[in-house]
């Protein structure tokens, strides 16, 4: 019963669209920025290595190198100050946290791109003609 409660209470603030993001994949986070008065959008990219938590506690980390030096972050997928997260490439992997990239160096970082196969073209369609 109070996980119904909790439910409902949290449904206000949950956002209605959010993208379909996936571990692995190469993320723009685009997060709002407070600098005295004045409103700035920042954009992170990198590599989302981790998803985790549920509703509006889900959480989401990337990681990206600056220089020769590994920077994480971790966003609230449904908070008020991440604009927007966009997908720049799928990432093809075998594990759900991605946590070994910590530990790789150069192109020993790069995961492998999924490509998305697209449906065969029938005969007709390569023709323009109908057998």
């Amino acid at each position: 019963m109070s996980q119904q409660l909790i439910d409902i209470v949290e449904g206000a603030y949950l956002k209605t669209e959010t993208p379909e993001i996936h571990i692995g994949d190469t993320v723009d986070v685009k997060c709002r920025i407070l600098e005295g008065e004045k409103e700035r959008i920042q954009i992170f990219n990198g590599t989302l290595i981790a998803r985790k938590g549920r509703g509006i506690n889900s959480t989401i980390t990337v990681r990206r190198t600056i220089g020769r030096e590994g920077v994480e972050r971790i966003f609230m997928i449904h908070s008020p100050n991440v604009v927007d997260i966009v997908v720049r490439r799928r990432g093809k992997v075998r594990r759900a946290k991605l946590y070994f990239l910590r530990h790789r160096v150069g192109k020993a970082r790069k995961l492998r791109e999924l490509r998305l196969h697209k449906k065969a073209a029938t005969a007709t369609e390569l023709t323009g003609t109908v057998a």
